[in-house]
């Protein structure tokens, strides 16, 4: 486990996938129950335990084991269910294919100006 590489994982994430996940917890959690440092503990949290399950296991049996562990993460800090957990899960991933299909598109755009 290289820590640097580790560390470069945590920030990136956090400045990623932290706003993604608050976003989408504060519309099905509530804004009272998904704070954006919750969101920022979930990722550092998620990432640094992915880490260690990588460095001991791998294939799908590490993929269902994080897949539980960063929902246990979401119910967790959000203070809501299993479902909940997942539907807030689900809900992150398609705004952040949102994003990136709309950063996509100004990319393309741009690139066509030149």
């Amino acid at each position: 486990m290289d820590l640097v590489a580790l560390l470069i994982q945590i920030v990136v994430g956090t400045i990623i996938v932290a706003p993604v996940l608050w976003l989408a917890g504060r519309a099905l959690a509530g804004k009272e129950k998904a704070k954006f440092t919750d969101a920022i503990w979930i990722v550092v949290l998620g990432t640094v335990i992915g880490a260690v399950v990588g460095a001991f296991s791998s294939g799908l049996i590490a993929a269902v084991i994080m897949f539980v562990i960063w929902l246990a993460l979401i119910k967790h800090f959000f203070d809501c269910g299993w479902i909940m957990a997942l539907a807030i899960a689900i809900i992150a991933v398609i705004i952040f294919i949102v994003i990136v299909a709309v950063l996509a598109l100004i990319g393309i755009g741009l690139l066509t100006l030149i």
